[in-house]
Formats: C-alpha cells, sequence, structure tokens
C-alpha cells in the first residue's frame, strides 16, 4: 500500500494522517486543541463533507478531526467489511488514538456507526450529533428499494450515485459543489473503490436499530426537512429522539440530505453549543 494516499475533495488538507486497521488504512485529518469531536461522512462521501464544519468548531475551543469510511476519499479499499459496526469500530479506535471521550458527528450512514459506538463503548463517547441520521431500516416502497439495489448492484454504480448526488441538496447548493462533486466521482473511479461503495450500499441499519435503547450519551438530532431520502423526514427526525434516552433535535428548514454543507449558519451554532455541553468536563 502507498505511504502517501491521495487527497480528495475541495480544500483538501494537505496532512493527511492515516490509521492503522487491521486490513487497511483510514485517512483522517486534525484541526484545533481541545476536548475531541470526531466527524464521520455518509456513504458515498468524503470526510470533506464537514469542510463547513470543522473551522467554527475548532475555533470555539475544540480538537476535531474528520476520517473517511472505508473504501472512501483517502482511506483504503481493501477491507472485506463495510457495515455500519465496522464503521462504528473504526471510529472507536481513532477515539482512542486521539484520547477521548469525544463528541461523534455522524452524517447519514455515518449516524448509525456512531449509535453503534456509543452502545458498544459508552466510555469514549460523550454525545452524539446526529446529521439526516439513518440508525434504522427507513420503510421504503418495495419497488423503489429494488430499483435502488438494481442500481447500486454493478460498475455503474458509481455514475448512477453522481446523478443521485444532486437531488440529496434541495435546498442550497454549496458554491463549491461541482468541485466536491468531481472530487467524489474521481475518488470511486480507482481500482476497487467502486466495488467497495456497492458493498457499502448493502448496510443493514438493523443492527443498530437494535441497540438504540443501549445508548446513553446525550444526542442532538439535526434534520433537514426537505431531506428526499425519508418519507416523512421531520417524523423520522422525532423517531429517533423517541428512541434515544436523552435526546432533541433541530430541524432545518427546506435543507436535505446533508445540513451542515447546505445551512452551515443555522447548524454550526447548534453543533458548537451542543459540543460545549457534552464537552464541558472532558
Amino acid at each position: 500500500m502507498s505511504t502517501s494516499p491521495p487527497r480528495f475533495g475541495p480544500s483538501a488538507p494537505s496532512d493527511v494522517r492515516t490509521l492503522q486497521r487491521d486490513e487497511g488504512r483510514l485517512a483522517y485529518d486534525v484541526l484545533g486543541d481541545g476536548p475531541l469531536v470526531v466527524c464521520l461522512p455518509g456513504m458515498g462521501e468524503l470526510r470533506s463533507s464537514f469542510r463547513f464544519t470543522t473551522a467554527t468548531v475548532a475555533a470555539a475551543g475544540f480538537r476535531v478531526a474528520t476520517m473517511d469510511l472505508r473504501g472512501h476519499g483517502d482511506s483504503d479499499a481493501t477491507f472485506s467489511a463495510y457495515d455500519d459496526p465496522a464503521a462504528g469500530s473504526d471510529v472507536l479506535a481513532l477515539v482512542e488514538e486521539l484520547g477521548g471521550p469525544a463528541l461523534l458527528v455522524g452524517n447519514s450512514m455515518g449516524a448509525a456507526a456512531a449509535v453503534w459506538a456509543a452502545a458498544e463503548r459508552p466510555d469514549l463517547v460523550a454525545g452524539l450529533a446526529l446529521l439526516g441520521p439513518f440508525v434504522r431500516e427507513v420503510p421504503l416502497n418495495p419497488l423503489m428499494a429494488w430499483a435502488f439495489r438494481v442500481a447500486m448492484s454493478g460498475p455503474w454504480a458509481p455514475a448512477v450515485w453522481n446523478a443521485y448526488l444532486p437531488s440529496l441538496y434541495p435546498g442550497r447548493k454549496p458554491a463549491d459543489f461541482a468541485e466536491h462533486r468531481a472530487a467524489i466521482r474521481a475518488s470511486m473511479r480507482r481500482p476497487g473503490y467502486a466495488k467497495a461503495f456497492t458493498a457499502t450500499t448493502r448496510t443493514s441499519h438493523a443492527p443498530v436499530e437494535a441497540r438504540l435503547n443501549e445508548v446513553r450519551s446525550p444526542a442532538l438530532v439535526v434534520m433537514g426537512t426537505a431531506d428526499p431520502d425519508f418519507p416523512d423526514a421531520t417524523a423520522e427526525a422525532e423517531w429517533i429522539v423517541d428512541h434515544l434516552a436523552d435526546a432533541e433535535h433541530l430541524l432545518v428548514e427546506g435543507a436535505g440530505h446533508y445540513p451542515q454543507a447546505e445551512e452551515p449558519q443555522q447548524v454550526n451554532p447548534a453543533l458548537v453549543a451542543f459540543a460545549h455541553r457534552v464537552l464541558a468536563d472532558a
């Protein structure tokens, strides 16, 4: 394996770090000093999906790490598992590497990994910020579920994902959206990465749903009200809050699946306030 991974995403940092796992390396970067905040992106995304988050949270007095999922971005595509528990174990390994406990900020599938981590090692997880979270198998029309599986079942999956991505931003797209989208496309074109992405799309969130009642960490659920990945995004946010022991939600009007990138001026203050709350004694 190369000792110098490529760098993907707008404003990719020059000091990409790697965390060695049994079957490959995971890429991450760190900004700031203070109590630890770890950001984990969703399926098909890059750690740069938090590019409008990290500087603000770091400036508020926190050490912010952002990690690429297995088979995404600068992380290796050499793993045998690409599901929620695998990603959750990676987050815990990074927290142990950097020194926790940490606030875990997860987007989409990254939120599922964060919930799994909180159930597995509550001593390492001070709080959860769940953005556009998939923490259960959301009820879908069977025909739509079948169509998605077919679309993500072959070498064409990255192209389908790239075409689908703009619809996940129904509100205001970031000014650098075209550049960010191109970076995702370039990442998936490397040997082995399309196959890893397809494996990631096969993830079931049922194991995470089964552990929701084990989570005692405080949680902030951030949901765009126009998120097209949910039949009723507001109802999904309320369902998650009802199934966690200590949770509240922030609804971002008109935003889609990436509220931290679409409406950072609304999301960042809530994240900073929540970080101060849960990491006050860290």
